[in-house]
């Protein structure tokens, strides 16, 4: 199922909130681990900036032993790296795994939402188009954090309609890995010129369109990475991975 930023105390159990998880109860430690992931998905853990254990842990209000569990699998994930003394820092960001990312979402994602687009009926189009309202008034007001929660929002919430027990899981891994960077670049340079490319998207779902729904994600997908890729890695190496991404897309 998508994961869910909950933030409690470490050692009280509540039901979980999505209706993915069948009722079950979350422990303290999936609590811990979605909430680090939220704040990888939002830019508040930085490039570039280590962290303790410790002091994660005071943040999130708990003992370390959940948080070193959550950091060892975001690890696995390469979300995350542990330095030799022991600080947590996101990883660099090279122009080869950047481009490895582009590629792995533009021949994912949109595969994932044309699985998904049977199950999104009219509340859930509904529930889509208010999500995209409220990225257009973070746009407007230049709240970061709130576009980036959103858009995270938006497009798991098309995804998770697919109830996929592979897709899901490997693209909100990479989606861990790219987020911090892009908070880095919108920080640099503001929301004012950027362009929500939804519309698109959500035309196609009202309309049953598989293929327009793919071409709409992947062209969002790359729209989006592009600007990473420029503000990271460089000009040519973005569009060297721009260029061999929709060439991969058009032959899927």
């Amino acid at each position: 199922m998508a994961r869910q930023a909950a933030r409690e105390s470490d050692r009280a159990e509540t039901p979980a909130g999505s209706a993915g998880n069948g009722g079950r109860r979350v422990s303290a430690r999936d609590r811990v681990f979605d909430e680090i992931c939220q704040w990888l998905l939002t830019g508040r853990i930085v490039p570039g900036r280590g962290v303790s254990l410790r002091g994660l842990a005071a943040e999130l209000g708990v003992s370390p032993m959940p948080v070193r569990e959550a950091i060892h699998r975001l690890a696995a994930e390469q979300a995350l790296e542990i330095g030799p003394t022991g600080r947590i820092h996101v990883p660099a960001m090279s122009a080869a795994r950047f481009e490895e990312i582009v590629k792995v979402r533009v021949l994912l994602e949109p595969e994932l939402a044309a699985m998904a687009l049977p199950h999104i009926d009219k509340p859930a189009l509904q529930a889509l188009k208010a999500i995209d309202a409220g990225i257009d008034r973070s746009l407007e007001t230049g709240d970061v954090e709130s576009y980036m929660r959103l858009n995270h929002d938006f497009h798991f919430g098309i995804y998770g309609a697919a109830r996929s027990e592979v897709l899901l899981p490997l693209i909100e891994s990479i989606w861990l890995q790219f987020g911090p960077f892009m908070r880095t670049v919108y920080g640099r340079m503001g929301t004012s010129h950027m362009v929500d490319q939804h519309e698109r998207a959500l035309d196609a779902i009202a309309k049953g369109d598989a293929e327009g729904l793919k071409s709409a994600i992947a062209g969002d997908i790359l729209d989006g990475m592009r600007l990473l890729g420029l503000a990271i890695v460089g000009e040519t190496d973005t569009a060297t991975a721009g260029n061999s991404n929709v060439t991969a897309f058009d032959k899927s």
